[in-house]
């Protein structure tokens, strides 16, 4: 058993010996004699470092020990840390590697050791480091090549886990409905004005309105969700996607998973291609990609009817939208941030607009 370590100052070389033999990661005399970390990425909620390690001993076939691996630990800032506590999102990641991860068909980063404190929210992941790759940017967008490959992945997610019965076992997962929507609405309706405020002098008069237009329309967003469901990514977005760069490496590994939940497949594919793409490429280019994610799906197994498809993925135009406001208020603020926040908001109002979303909410 490996104890939990949940903050940088106590991470050693030895400890980290423990986690990757333990983990099968290594094995035999293998030692971890010492470190560099780095901190790297852009999550708001946590912190992630990069340890760059050193070796000695017998660790298997030349090369087969890593030369890093990556560390997930709960924000330092506090306002951030507040946010995590609050919503839960620590305990979803802990859980999701723990109890999940083993039944998802897509690439994702393999967890050497994830444990969290429930009584303080204090928790450590550590991860296979993911390189050569290139992390996306929200506001620079994609091509729509590389959303095609988001796509086809994105697919391989749901499959794996469509309309399984046993998600209702899982309790730290949420569902969006769970309560008619009023916990998420009341979140919304509290946080929206705060969020108009903070991004008045920069916000558009469409994204504006759209923001206001949807506060008495959260809780019939949320119970749009049907049978049957999937585990929901929640944040599939650039900045949770490393592309793959260089010869050998993954064409797109998905990380940051403290936002899993049970939802409507069609959500993530509307959260991602809202935002992901720039807007005169996402509605020149959105039905062909909604069509592979749907395809992706039947090759899986998986009866999902194009118009069925197209109705939640219209529907689901809204994610984007519920994030960038309630997202960009609970987290402490960055020049960075505030712009991603605004690209996602201004990109998912002309989604909704152009989608006539509203009209599936009257």
């Amino acid at each position: 058993m490996i104890d939990l370590r949940a903050e940088l100052e106590r991470i050693t070389p030895d400890w980290l010996t423990g986690v990757l033999r333990h983990s099968g990661a290594v094995s035999g005399d293998t030692t971890v004699t010492g470190f560099d970390h780095t901190r790297i990425g852009t999550g708001k909620l946590g912190d992630i470092v990069r340890f760059d390690l050193r070796w000695s001993g017998d660790h298997g076939e030349p090369g087969s020990a890593p030369s890093s691996v990556v560390g997930k630990f709960a924000s330092t800032d506090p306002t951030s840390r507040q946010a995590g506590l609050m919503t839960g999102i620590y305990v979803r990641e802990i859980r999701f590697f723990q109890e999940l991860a083993g039944r998802v068909r897509m690439r994702i980063p393999q967890c050497h050791f994830a444990d969290i404190d429930m009584d303080t929210g204090a928790f450590a992941v550590i991860m296979e480091d993911v390189r050569p790759a290139r992390q996306g940017n929200q506001v620079a967008a994609c091509s729509v090549d590389e959303a095609a490959v988001a796509m086809e992945q994105l697919a391989l997610l749901h499959a794996g886990l469509w309309d399984a019965p046993d998600l209702d076992a899982h309790d730290w997962l949420t569902r969006r409905s769970a309560d008619g929507g009023e916990a998420l609405a009341s979140i919304y309706g509290a946080l929206v004005s705060s969020f108009l405020t903070q991004y008045a002098d920069r916000l558009s008069d469409r994204a504006a309105d759209a923001a206001e237009r949807f506060t008495p329309k959260v809780a019939a967003w949320l119970c749009t969700d049907t049978a049957p469901l999937t585990l929901l990514h929640g944040d599939y977005r650039l900045e949770n996607m490393l592309f793959g760069d260089g010869p050998g490496a993954p064409p797109l590994t998905t990380v940051d998973w403290q936002t899993v939940s049970v939802g409507a497949g069609p959500s993530d594919a509307a959260y991602f291609l809202g935002a992901g793409l720039h807007t005169e490429d996402r509605r020149t280019h959105e039905r062909e990609l909604l069509e592979i994610y749907r395809s992706g799906l039947v090759a899986q197994g998986v009866e999902l009817a194009a118009e069925d498809c197209w109705s939640s993925y219209r529907v689901n135009a809204f994610a984007g939208l519920h994030m960038a406001v309630v997202a960009s208020v609970l987290v402490g603020r960055s020049e960075a941030g505030d712009d991603m926040f605004l690209a996602m908001a201004e990109r998912h109002a002309a989604h909704i607009e152009d989608l006539d979303s509203w009209a599936l909410l009257d």
